[in-house]
């Protein structure tokens, strides 16, 4: 009698694991799970590359400095940023593209 009750009980909870297994897997593998997985490490990587080209930059600005300390350059040249040009401003006389439509300027077909 408990040798039935016990491999009964333990089928049940081999069972109920088993269950609860295959439904975690098939959360996991459902095409919103995935896509929210992709976009996670996406997010993960573009963190990552950020974060190695702002180390590059700086180790950049660090070897360039100690390359002008080398050769005695450090006092001569105005800084890059200061010899940026302007950014140019929108030309606004244009009217804004309609939603599908590929604007062109030398269209002249809307103003008759």
């Amino acid at each position: 009698m408990f040798r039935r009750l016990f491999w009964f009980l333990t089928g049940a909870a081999t069972g109920v694991w088993a269950t609860r297994k295959v439904s975690r897997a098939l959360r996991r593998l459902s095409p919103d799970s995935l896509a929210a997985t992709a976009a996670d490490r996406a997010l993960e990587t573009g963190a990552r590359l950020r974060e190695f080209a702002a180390d590059v930059r700086s180790g950049m600005a660090q070897r360039e400095g100690e390359l002008q300390d080398a050769l005695g350059l450090t006092g001569g040249e105005p800084d890059r940023a200061a010899r940026r040009p302007a950014p140019r401003e929108l030309d606004t006389d244009l009217p804004a593209p309609r939603r599908g439509i590929a604007y062109n300027p030398y269209d002249r077909k809307d103003e008759h």
